[in-house]
């Protein structure tokens, strides 16, 4: 009963602290309506939810599984769940490699429009992958990461606007200019951590922008690039339809590779290296591991990525300009990092996924999108602080057999 007086006395308080916002609906003769359904429906909600946050935390402090169930003692039983989840995430793979090669295809979904949010999509799963190098793997909270995504997306513009390079020409030109302004930034703040690093990072993504602001004489500041070109397919000319999805599938192509390589370079010595100093820098750095060229690794790393992907963007949208590389963006792609799980390829592409597909087709709840937003990260942090994926972290066992024979 207790339980039932909180839930309601919870909903009552946010019906009342909601009243100006949704309650009531100023017309444009000056009156104001009550809409009472909305409030209702409100309070009907945080009723309900009260009441499982409540049973939640006390089985929880009682220790007590959410979904009850027996563990499995047995390790052959254990190893065959193992397999079989691994059968059945191999299965998922293959479906959804299937589905997204077939999707411009597809009958309903295979529209211009379409075919563009995938494009973003996929953009982004890029960006957030090659932020978790260096906020998942390493470590390193970085909040300026949109900058690089600004240098790799104004690389390719200028190349175009002032010696007319083409798009396969400035992808490996764009990756080096961001892989030295990466290093660039990593060089001075090689003894910064946590905070202090945030802070220097999140100013030079600000110097970024407001360079390419005010230095009108180059990037024609506000005003932007426009007019950049779409990569070509051995010259043949094609027309929106294909030519959007002839850029879908390049994006698609470059999320597959930089799977492949983050999957490479976390099992690789390198990886395990920024793993051992995003633990313990002091421990790591006593058994020998050089923080110092880790660390420029981590930057140099993460920001080709993020050029890449910069050139990728500019490509689609044919035109760029300081707006679209706000600190927003540097958020929205830290969110899917912790969102999805740090230092977790799946959760970290699953996240990236969520945060830009969901907005997109629920455009009913556009007005309440930075509120859903910022409750389904709240819930996450509270529920789930590990993310959707946890990130998976090796464990060495050492057999009675083997300190035997040691």
């Amino acid at each position: 009963m207790q339980r039932i007086f909180k839930a309601l006395a919870a909903s009552v308080w946010f019906m009342v602290l909601c009243t100006p916002i949704m309650g009531l609906l100023l017309l444009p003769d000056g009156t104001a309506t009550f809409r009472w359904q909305r409030l209702a429906g409100l309070g009907i909600g945080i009723f309900f939810a009260s009441l499982l946050w409540h049973w939640y935390f006390e089985k929880k402090e009682r220790g007590e599984k959410l979904f009850g169930g027996k563990v499995q003692a047995d390790a052959p039983k254990r190893r065959e769940s193992l397999l079989k989840s691994r059968t059945f995430q191999r299965v998922a793979l293959a479906c959804l490699c299937a589905f997204m090669i077939a999707m411009p295809f597809i009958p309903g979904i295979n529209s211009i429009y379409q075919i563009t949010i995938w494009i973003s999509a996929l953009i982004y799963v890029m960006l957030a992958l090659g932020l978790n190098i260096i906020v998942g793997l390493a470590g390193q909270l970085v909040l300026g990461y949109a900058a690089f995504y600004a240098i790799g997306a104004y690389t390719y513009g200028l190349l175009y606007q002032f010696f007319g390079l083409g798009f396969w020409a400035c992808l490996p030109v764009a990756g080096a200019a961001t892989v030295l302004c990466g290093l660039a930034l990593g060089f001075p703040v090689l003894r910064l951590r946590g905070d202090y690093l945030a802070i220097v990072t999140l100013g030079f993504g600000e110097i970024v922008r407001l360079a390419l602001l005010n230095w009108d004489s180059v990037t024609s500041g506000s005003r932007g690039v426009s007019g950049i070109p779409r990569p070509s397919f051995f010259g043949i000319a094609m027309n929106m339809q294909w030519s959007t999805t002839y850029l879908y599938y390049l994006s698609f192509a470059a999320v597959v590779v930089t799977i492949v390589v983050i999957t490479r370079l976390k099992n690789s010595r390198v990886g395990l290296a920024l793993q051992a100093m995003r633990e313990d820098e002091i421990a790591s750095e006593a058994m020998g591991i050089n923080l110092t060229q880790v660390k420029l690794t981590a930057f140099a790393l993460s920001s080709a990525w993020a050029g890449f992907a910069g050139v990728l963007f500019a490509a689609k949208t044919s035109f760029i300009s300081p707006s679209s590389f706000t600190f927003w963006e540097s958020a929205m792609m830290l969110s899917m990092v912790v969102l999805g799980g740090m230092g977790s390829i799946l959760g970290v592409t699953l996240g990236a996924l969520i945060l830009v597909l969901v907005p997109e087709y629920l455009r009913a709840f556009s007005d309440y999108r930075m509120l859903l937003f910022g409750a389904t990260m709240v819930v996450m942090m509270i529920f789930r602080p590990q993310g959707l994926v946890t990130g998976e972290r090796r464990r060495y066992r050492i057999s009675a057999l083997e300190r035997k024979g040691d």
